[in-house]
């Protein structure tokens, strides 16, 4: 085989690969993105650690439709051995928005561990104030959740 057989042959195989590729990622006609959780952080590391760290997507865990990302890998176990100690309510939306009614997307730098579970905000200022009336912005986003859990 010349050379250039084998380089029309090289492109060839590449191209039928990357068409099978996206013919396989279009078929049911939607894109698949899953959402990162918490910008990336490692839920865990707020029980053990005591303050928000950086996950890496080298240590990763799908769950209640988002991925999230571990510090390491003992983490990354510790969390898919009971996801729902260490996942944050409402999948990573901020608690005090969805009180209100509505999907905020979280500062990691903004949270708080109320009766052994994870909640995270979107401010200092929704920090403060689930730090006014905990129970009372648990109700509301309990409430609202069902209605906006599906929503994107």
């Amino acid at each position: 085989m010349s050379r250039r057989s084998l380089v029309q042959a090289a492109t060839a195989t590449l191209l039928c690969g990357v068409w099978a590729s996206f013919s396989v990622a279009a078929e049911d006609g939607k894109p698949v993105t899953v959402r990162v959780a918490i910008e990336g952080y490692d839920p865990v590391a707020y029980f053990t650690d005591g303050r928000p760290v950086r996950g890496s997507p080298a240590f990763s865990f799908r769950f209640d439709e988002a991925v999230y990302y571990f510090a390491n890998a003992e983490h990354q176990k510790m969390f898919a051995a009971d996801p729902d100690r260490y996942a944050p309510q409402y999948s990573g939306y901020c608690a005090a928005a969805l009180s209100e009614g509505f999907k905020a997307t979280v500062d990691p730098e903004s949270w708080a561990i109320s009766n052994g579970k994870l909640y995270v905000f979107n401010s200092k200022k929704g920090l403060a104030l689930f730090a006014e009336d905990p129970a009372g912005i648990i109700s509301k986003a309990d409430a609202n959740w069902a209605g906006l859990k599906s929503q994107h």
